[in-house]
């Protein structure tokens, strides 16, 4: 992709491949779960990124009941946040919270990833949480459904059309873009996606301020 110049009011920003990486950590937990119920670790991966445990468990074991799922998620919740080794941050990312919260950009995470989970990952990579937070318990439905971005931009009280949304995954890319929000990917997984731009990391972006309460978002693939 050529380089592309945005202009927003507001950002929404994912965190697992976007802010943080924590594949090693996802690798691990999700892998050891496809062997326990015979599946296809490779294809296991394919769905996991991006949604909330209990949505891709509905995927990958269709017949299986929400409530097993619901508990199973719990577990994994808890496997996944005591487990932090190899959580690291993405590239720029310090950066690149420093720069909003120099500029007084206002911007939320909006996550697949609980309280806990958020908290354990984003200390365990050394950057700061936003002060506006949307997890798993805030929302009634998992990436790809909108409402995470949504209820993120009206916590913020910004116009959907105003925000853009940094993502990393297949599921996210659609939740923003379901939400009318122009979109950001980040890393690898999201330039099969087709977002609104593309960065391999966020050292790639520069962020300066457009005047009349805009960010503007140099965005170099």
């Amino acid at each position: 992709m050529p380089a592309t110049v945005l202009t927003a009011r507001a950002l929404l920003l994912d965190m697992d491949g976007t802010l943080v990486n924590s594949d090693a950590v996802v690798e691990r937990v999700w892998r050891r779960w496809a062997e326990r119920h015979g599946l296809d670790g490779d294809e296991v991966m394919k769905v996991v990124h991006g949604r909330q445990g209990h949505a891709s468990m509905a995927i990958l074991l269709p017949d299986r009941p929400m409530e097993q799922n619901l508990a199973d998620n719990a577990r994994m919740l808890a496997e996944e946040t005591a487990d932090t080794e190899g959580v690291v941050p993405v590239p720029g990312a310090p950066q690149f919270l420093a720069s909003l919260a120099r500029l007084g950009v206002p911007h939320a995470l909006v996550t697949s990833a609980d309280v806990a989970l958020s908290g354990a990952r984003m200390a365990a990579a050394g950057l700061a949480l936003p002060e506006v937070r949307i997890t798993a318990e805030s929302v009634g439905a998992s990436k790809p459904d909108p409402e995470g971005f949504l209820k993120g931009a009206a916590e913020l009280g910004v116009p959907a059309a105003e925000c853009v949304v940094f993502e990393d995954s297949g599921a996210g890319i659609a939740a923003g873009r379901s939400a009318g929000m122009r979109v950001v990917g980040v890393g690898p997984r999201a330039a099969a996606y087709g977002p609104d731009a593309w960065v391999r990391d966020l050292a790639q972006l520069r962020v300066s301020d457009a005047g009349s309460g805009l960010v503007r978002l140099h965005v170099e693939p």
